[in-house]
């Protein structure tokens, strides 16, 4: 496998609230703390396993703050700036930058179910956004936007503006899709990575992968796999999937961003698993069958703050 500089487990930090559904920040910097002693590579700030579509543009500034200011160099952090408009986005990522965020990630533009850039102004909105922070940025090609993301686009972006350097694939046939974009884009593909809690992880390494964008569930447990994968080892890498694929597969078909709370509050990491409305809990059974998953395989998150 060719190197390629970023690689390893890069997961996304769950918002926690109080009950009331207040933003809480003691909790906020116990989540960041819980993750850089789940020996993590990197923790990705407001993306949608944050509940970002949840957030003020207020709250939005204070916790970009607060997660930089809390890692403090620990770690380097990803702040999330998708938005419709390439204004808003592009303030986002001077913010980012000026906050000490290692990289940024968005979604091509869309709004709604209908409203899509077409391919050229998608273009447009990565390299100014890009020219905007000067970060690296990690393309989120993610069925949730409805943007179809062929690979000659991808590639071209990579090949044409510097900063497009990363991309987290969570389509179907994620695999196929990883390992054709690495044919056409060659040494300017610097950061393959999957996501969706790395159901399809195997596969996806198989396919060139060199990293993942997991929930903050088990990133301790998962991370091994990824290591022992890129040193050449595929059937470690294997066992200890196959240990964690119950867990994965229930935390991405059945529960979504709502399972790391559930986990980080039964482990003491977080007070509260709530969610904001119109989002509800989940249901006593679902959790519960979370958490018997979850006590199988001992994640830290499950007993960090006991």
């Amino acid at each position: 496998m060719t190197p390629r500089p970023y690689s390893g487990i890069w997961p996304v930090a769950p918002t926690p609230f109080t009950e009331e559904g207040a933003l809480d920040p003691e909790g906020m910097r116990r989540v960041i703390d819980c993750m850089i002693d789940q020996g993590v590579d990197g923790i990705c700030i407001l993306a949608n396993f944050s509940e970002q579509f949840l957030l003020s543009d207020e709250e939005r500034r204070v916790l970009t703050r607060l997660c930089l200011e809390h890692a403090a160099g620990r770690v380097p952090v990803i702040v999330t700036i998708s938005h419709f408009a390439t204004a808003v986005a592009a303030a986002r990522a001077r913010e980012a930058a000026e906050l000490g965020a290692a990289m940024v990630m968005m979604m091509a533009p869309y709004h709604g179910a209908l409203l899509r850039a077409d391919e050229e102004g998608t273009f447009e909105h990565f390299a100014r956004v890009g020219e905007a922070g000067g970060l690296p940025i990690m393309v989120q090609d993610a069925p949730i936007s409805g943007v179809a993301l062929p690979v000659p686009f991808l590639a071209r972006m990579a090949r044409e503006i510097e900063q497009v350097r990363l991309f987290k694939i969570e389509t179907p046939q994620a695999a196929a899709k990883i390992r054709a974009l690495i044919e056409a884009g060659g040494a300017a593909i610097e950061g393959p990575f999957d996501g969706e809690e790395a159901i399809t992880l195997l596969a996806d390494l198989d396919a060139g992968a060199t990293g993942s964008m997991t929930s903050a569930t088990l990133p301790d447990l998962i991370g091994p796999a990824i290591a022992a994968y890129l040193a050449g080892r595929r059937d470690e890498a294997k066992a200890i999937y196959a240990r964690l694929l119950p867990l994965i597969n229930f935390e991405n078909r059945q529960c979504g961003w709502r399972s790391c709370k559930v986990v980080m509050k039964e482990g003491g990491v977080i007070r509260s698993d709530a969610v904001r409305h119109p989002t509800r809990p989940l249901h006593p059974e679902t959790r519960a069958q979370l958490l018997e998953l979850a006590r199988e395989v001992e994640p830290l998150a499950l007993r960090w703050g006991l």
